[in-house]
């Protein structure tokens, strides 16, 4: 691609965030400060604009020294971090709405003495004034400006939460007027899609109305579980996507609130959903007609996906706690246990396919972390830390395999070294990453935070960083679904895509993993990072009539093509992880206390004494 076009978003690399080979000029550091105030919201604008009049009339009435500038014997305000000469120089021309913009760069970029904060007041007394005077007075600064910070970090962070609840609530009002009760919304043509015909995305979306505290459309959605929600239904489903989804999403929706509508729901769906089991291998079956109780593989074969049939354990597995019934946690144990000793791994990672009739790997050779294998290393590492970190064969799986990520996908793009993963195929290296590999980033940071080796965050870093310029460097900034690194000397982008590959389906992995590493370093920077994203998805994908829609090019911002369909984990998963992300309360679903599945559901951690 040609960065040119994309210079605005690659140059703003916020403190100690990017690659150092990025143009981080002089000139594209002044230029940010106002880009990211237009960036800015008209209610963020006016509540920062309110905060510094009033600040402004207290200091007129605290400081003598403002006074005194104002009659033009002092200068109001020195900097200390160079990105704010542009706007120094533009307060010297009396624009007032600048300091404001200069304050909030200066807080997105975090530079001033590694911590948030202002510009600070010059120091206004005498060399001749006393000493213990001037310490007094300086600590009494910096506690004020401490205290300003702290007030304007909690407007921003309540004005970006603020904005993710409008955002769903934009997308609520075209599925409740468009699709109300069906699958999948269509925004474009304001009508509805179905796959199982269960209301999909309202149940997707139930724990996320209750964490945004959307307590009205919780209800409503809630009504409708209670009155209209059956599972007797003649329709084949997908036993994957309906656990993550449906059993996942009711579990966690009781768990939150205590209400056990859904516990009995998450029951009836379970035990509809075990027929699957019913192989001769004991590898369940794709498909399970919920109202028959009959299971079969796709018509085309008798496979079943590596990570569909790995990523349903913590589901079942608390299924089995709640109901105090092992054959739900029995089952899945099965096919881990099956799939642990099978030949065919390459150190630690699988193959994508694996047979439901004989229990053993198929398509041997192709080892990714994208579709049809990403969760199952996601699992290996949750079902450990759900079950109290008891489960070291579990753990040992989940070490052996980031081992061999590191030996065999992992590699650097050319010209600017961003680290990538891979794909292996019969011994050949492809430089192909799904978007769907940046769930990595986040797993990595959370294994390190369970104690697992401290170069796990190293590599989460790393990685997130090359899926945040997976965004930027798209002329939308949103990235594709599928992209290939440079690898060859002289390259002059990191980047490249595919025609067929340039859809974003408003995908939550990049957004997932931002949670993870902020919730867990605190580095702001990520949070900015998310805010990008989040206006870049207003701005491509949100339709007037409301909800958003996925988009067929995301090198084209004049026109990106909506593909017209608004997928379930939009509002599952991408607006829960964006809130999770903005918001600085650790206890907020602490991940001491929850895990979460694929679908962004929060389980809980089983007690010491489960």
């Amino acid at each position: 691609m040609h960065l040119s076009s994309r210079q605005d978003y690659v140059s703003i690399s916020f403190a100690g965030q990017g690659s150092g080979s990025y143009n981080n000029s002089k000139q594209w550091r002044r230029q940010s400060c106002w880009r990211k105030w237009k960036q800015l919201s008209r209610l963020q604008r006016s509540l920062i604009l309110f905060i510094l009049v009033l600040l402004f009339i207290c200091g007129i009435a605290s400081y003598p020294s403002v006074t005194e500038h104002l009659r033009g014997k002092t200068p109001f305000i020195s900097y200390e971090s160079e990105p704010l000469v542009g706007c120094q120089n533009l307060l010297k021309a009396g624009i007032i709405e600048c300091q404001l913009t200069c304050l909030y760069c200066h807080m997105l970029q975090r530079k001033l003495s590694n911590k948030r904060g202002p510009p600070v007041l010059q120091n206004r007394l005498q060399k001749k004034g006393n000493a213990s005077e001037t310490v007094v007075e300086d600590r009494a600064a910096d506690s004020k400006k401490e205290a300003f910070i702290s007030f304007v970090s909690f407007v921003l962070e309540s004005s970006w939460l603020e904005a993710v609840q409008e955002a769903f609530r934009h997308a609520w009002k075209g599925y409740k007027e468009f699709a109300w009760g069906h699958d999948e919304l269509r925004p474009i043509s304001k009508s509805y899609s179905e796959w199982f015909g269960l209301g999909l995305t309202l149940i997707d979306a139930l724990d996320t109305m209750w964490i945004l505290d959307l307590k009205e459309e919780f209800e409503e959605a809630k009504s409708w579980v209670a009155t209209e929600l059956t599972f007797n239904k003649n329709v084949d489903v997908n036993l994957f996507e309906s656990t993550i989804r449906i059993l996942g999403g009711l579990l966690s929706t009781y768990h939150l609130t205590g209400d056990t509508l859904f516990l009995d729901k998450a029951k009836d769906i379970g035990s509809r959903l075990m027929p699957a089991f019913n192989t001769p291998s004991k590898i369940p079956y794709s498909d399970v007609n919920i109202g028959k109780g009959i299971a079969h593989p796709p018509r085309w074969t008798s496979d079943s996906t590596v990570a569909e049939v790995t990523s349903i354990q913590l589901e079942f597995r608390e299924l089995s706690r709640l109901t105090q019934e092992p054959q739900y946690q029995a089952a899945v144990a099965e096919v881990m246990k099956q799939v642990h000793k099978l030949d065919g791994k390459l150190d630690g990672l699988v193959p994508m396919f694996i047979n439901t009739n004989n229990g053993q790997f198929t398509h041997q050779g192709i080892y990714t972390l994208g579709a049809r294998a990403d969760s199952y290393y996601e699992y290996l590492l949750k079902q450990w830390i759900q079950g109290g970190k008891k489960e070291n064969q579990l753990l040992e799986d989940y070490l052996q395999a980031i081992e061999g990520v590191k030996k065999n996908l992992l590699q650097k793009s050319s010209p600017n070294g961003l680290t990538f993963v891979g794909e292996l195929s019969h011994g050949q290296f492809s430089p192909k990453m799904d978007h769907l590999v940046c769930f990595l980033p986040g797993t990595l940071a959370l294994g390190a935070h369970n104690g697992l080796p401290a170069d796990h965050m190293d590599l989460a870093k790393e990685l997130m960083e090359t899926c945040y310029q997976m965004y930027i460097q798209m002329e939308t900034g949103l990235s594709p679904e599928i992209v290939h690194f440079n690898m060859h000397q002289g390259s002059t982008r990191d980047i490249d895509v595919k025609l067929a590959d340039r859809h974003n389906l408003l995908r939550p992995e990049t957004v997932e993993s931002l949670f993870y590493l902020h919730r867990l370093t605190k580095d702001h920077k990520y949070q900015d990072w998310g805010w990008e994203i989040l206006q870049n998805f207003e701005k491509y994908t949100k339709v007037s009539s409301g909800g958003y829609t996925s988009i067929n090019n995301v090198r084209d911002p004049e026109y990106p093509s909506p593909r017209d369909k608004m997928e379930s984990f939009f509002l599952g998963e991408t607006l829960k992880y964006f809130y999770l992300l903005f918001s600085n309360n650790t206890n907020l679903i602490s991940l001491d206390q929850y895990v979460f599945n694929t679908e962004a559901h929060p389980l809980p951690i089983w007690p010491s004494t489960a």
